[in-house]
């Protein structure tokens, strides 16, 4: 427990002060919703238990009818629940802070969460909030928020484990909400299938992405596996005995509509042709190949030379160049989490090209879903990865064209500033936390650079770049890329591997910010005597 906190007991848990936590949330009240946290953090209260709460206070409002709108014949986008996600980023974050500097990716948590309920009216401006934000609200106290989807009880079915989670991916694509729903608690009433069915949850949300991206706004850019991701992350971190909560906000909204599967179908198809060597027919297909599964044993790592000509490929040629490049890869026994190590590196590389701060959005959903894909890949031996590893190639691909049609996708050389080898690192540290406060995307890539380039160890870095996430706040999402990237470069073996931390120095620095981007750790610094976020 930080220093000058208190160490919470089992036997005390503040109901009163989490009442209040959930008054205030429901009430919009940002700063009284703080406040009760600090009082909780100062109490000692464990991480999964608040977690656990604020998720519990949140869960019945954070979802929507549909993430798309047809206004007077106006196709409009639907946004996705930030909350969870933010509460996935904390119980990352906060590993990588020390002492009471550990408490403030959660205060951004519960920050964010009052403006971030019922998001549909939101959009249309009969709700206040994160998505809101420049519209004139009526005067008088807030609606309350909505609950488009009621909780439900489950359902229990008969049948093999294998038939069941079929049936549920079934309701999933049709869109049968509350069937998937009441389907899935049921599968997680048995602790031996939870894991089964967890990664097939995971599964759900990867295969949903949208098969394209320019003039496009209404998309899901990976946001389901986001979803799932978090709901698996935070039960694990509660225990799935007291984690309903979790699937109620999580796993409800994987069949809300729409669902993209489009260029899944595209996956399965180039496994049919470029890997099978197959013409495709109109006949029923379906499951994983021999020669499919057994790319999985391919144990080859990608090398520098290769990665480099590979990504060329995937960030500069049009398709099918990308999906064949792939294919050769995989046929001639590359490792296929090398080659996922190489897409993070260009995922990284279309954050570091882009620079006008509106234009993020793909690129750190593309970045998060290849994040993402690494993580199911590691904790999941679902036989479908490859498939996979073909949508995350042609999402990339996607992203990086829709950046060089934006007139936003430029080479760019990152070098350490002049002088720089004359500092310590302490002293580089400090001037890369001036530049990501200033919000100075070119200098806090050249000053990551400078420390890349010094050799000293890079825990003080990861460090910098994490509590610079954690403080710019107002929409959490964001901190949760910093955290995939600093995630991704301490696991990632490719020799280049630092790349990903000046996408993350970029990113956090030049990304749209929203408001007082440094109201929450200024008054969480202010709160617990921390100079450093004054």
């Amino acid at each position: 427990m930080p220093d000058g906190v208190a160490r919470a007991g089992a036997s005390d848990r503040p109901d009163a002060l989490y009442a209040k936590l959930e008054e205030r949330v429901l009430a919009r009240d940002q700063i009284g919703a703080l406040d009760t946290y600090h009082q909780l953090f100062k109490a000692g209260r464990p991480l999964p238990e608040m977690l656990a709460e604020a998720v519990r206070i949140h869960a019945p409002y954070t979802h929507v009818p549909y993430h798309e709108r047809i206004d007077d014949g106006y196709v409009n986008f639907v946004n996705n629940d930030h909350c969870l996600l933010s509460a996935r980023a904390t119980l990352n974050l906060a590993r990588l802070l020390p002492g009471v500097q550990a408490g403030l990716p959660m205060a951004q948590t519960i920050w964010y969460i009052p403006t971030g309920l019922d998001i549909w009216n939101q959009k249309i401006i009969k709700a206040p909030g994160h998505y809101a934000r420049g519209f004139q609200m009526p005067p008088g106290p807030p609606p309350a928020p909505v609950v488009h989807w009621a909780d439900q009880e489950p359902l229990a079915l008969d049948g093999p484990l294998k038939e069941r989670l079929g049936h549920w991916q079934t309701l999933v694509h049709r869109g049968q909400v509350i069937d998937a729903y009441r389907v899935f608690l049921g599968i997680m009433r048995n602790k031996d299938e939870r894991r089964a069915a967890l990664s097939e949850l995971a599964f759900a949300g990867l295969i949903d992405v949208q098969d394209r991206a320019f003039q496009n706004r209404s998309y899901t850019t990976g946001h389901k596996s986001f979803r799932a991701r978090a709901t698996v992350e935070l039960g694990d971190a509660i225990g799935w005995d007291d984690a309903h909560d979790v699937l109620y906000a999580g796993a409800l909204d994987i069949a809300v509509g729409p669902r993209w599967y489009s260029l899944y179908e595209m996956a399965c198809n180039a496994v049919t042709v470029y890997i099978e060597g197959q013409v495709l027919h109109a006949v029923p297909y379906g499951g994983t190949t021999a020669r499919e599964r057994a790319l999985l044993d391919n144990r080859e790592p990608m090398s520098a030379a290769e990665t480099e000509a590979f990504l060329e490929i995937v960030l500069r040629q049009p398709e099918p160049a990308n999906i064949e490049a792939l294919a050769r890869l995989l046929n001639a026994g590359k490792d296929p989490r090398s080659i996922l190590d190489a897409i993070q590196l260009g995922a990284a590389e279309v954050v570091i090209e882009t620079n006008i701060d509106v234009n993020f959005s793909l690129p750190q959903h593309c970045y998060e879903y290849c994040n993402t894909l690494g993580w199911f890949w590691d904790n999941f031996a679902h036989q479908q990865r490859i498939k996979l590893l073909f949508l995350a190639t042609a999402y990339l691909n996607q992203a990086a064209y829709h950046q060089h049609l934006s007139g936003d996708f430029a080479r760019t050389s990152v070098r350490a500033p002049t002088g720089a080898d004359r500092l310590t690192s302490a002293e580089i540290v400090d001037r890369l936390t001036s530049a990501l406060i200033a919000l100075d995307g070119p200098q806090s890539m050249a000053w990551t650079k400078a420390y890349l380039d010094s050799g000293a160890e890079t825990g003080p870095l990861v460090r910098a770049l994490a509590l610079a996430a954690s403080r710019l706040g107002n929409d959490p999402h964001n901190q949760e890329i910093a955290q995939c990237m600093i995630e991704d470069y301490l696991k990632n073996k490719q020799p280049d591997r630092g790349r990903l931390l000046l996408a993350c120095a970029q990113h956090t620095a030049a990304h749209r910010k929203y408001g007082d981007a440094l109201d929450c750790s200024r008054r969480f610094g202010k709160a617990f005597d921390l100079a450093e976020l004054g």
